[in-house]
């Protein structure tokens, strides 16, 4: 049994909670440790029950509060190298902490679960995606994605769930008040990715067994969940599939979502 959800979803903090019987992670930190203890504690448990927090990249709205959680409650961080060594800098507190480094594309295990990174399209300095799988049962994560590369859909083909990035809509971001280059940061192949692309990508996915997915990483300032859903639904339905072929869900922004549960 694998059960996840998202805590906190969005470009002001980020961090998703994997649980099984015998394991429970955190993946990215992104925002207080405070609110990470809220989320939990309205799940019904303790950060002190976390056995490890994965590491998608180094940006401060997936790693805020990172090195505080595993100071004070004793947890193990999981990262690359390549942003381990950014976040030193960035963080003192980083040098105090129980740091175990995996490498991209290779897997690794912490209690029951096997989790293998996998490269991500964006501007960071190493990001990853993370597989996590249990008695041959799949899920996966992937946001901070300027486009869906060939390496991104390998790794989330065969996933029954799926926590995939909708950041913004087009025509949203085109009229928005952000400054031309910013506009161009976000839409570019590092960037963030939209929700039709978004919605494509999970259509392909339903071919290969995917049965529940959860849109996170929603812009603000560029998209409205409303607009997210329908528009992948849209897309989904341009396949020949109904919208009752998946289970899907928009993660909120400031609480924690329903969890999904794949057996």
């Amino acid at each position: 049994m694998l059960k996840c959800c998202s805590l906190y979803s969005g470009s002001t903090g980020n961090s998703f909670f994997v649980q099984t019987e015998n394991t429970k992670l955190l993946i990215d930190a992104g925002v207080s440790c405070k609110k990470i203890e809220t989320a939990l504690d309205s799940l019904n448990f303790s950060p002190s029950d976390i056995d490890a927090i994965l590491i998608t990249h180094e940006h401060i709205d997936h790693t805020k509060s990172v090195a505080m959680l595993s100071s004070k409650y004793n947890i193990p961080v999981y990262t690359n190298l390549e942003t381990w060594k950014v976040l030193l800098p960035i963080n003192k507190k980083f040098l105090n902490i129980k740091a175990n480094f995996f490498k991209t594309d290779e897997t690794f295990k912490i209690n029951d679960l096997k989790i293998l990174p996998f490269s991500t399209p964006h501007d960071a300095v190493n990001p990853c995606g993370f597989n996590i799988i249990k008695d041959n049962k799949k899920i996966s994560i992937a946001t901070d994605l300027g486009h869906i590369s060939n390496n991104v859909i390998k790794s989330l083909e065969g996933s029954s769930f799926v926590m995939l990035e909708a950041n913004y809509d087009s025509n949203v971001l085109q009229y928005s008040s952000y400054p031309y280059l910013l506009k161009q940061r976000i839409s570019g192949p590092k960037g963030h990715l939209e929700n039709g692309i978004t919605g494509k990508t999970i259509a392909h996915l339903i071919n290969s067994g995917l049965e529940k997915a959860l849109l996170i990483h929603l812009s603000k300032e560029n998209n409205f969940p409303e607009l997210a859903y329908k528009t992948v639904v849209e897309e989904i339905q341009k396949q020949n599939y109904k919208g009752n072929d998946i289970s899907l869900d928009v993660a909120p922004r400031n609480s924690p979502s329903n969890f999904f549960q794949v057996v």
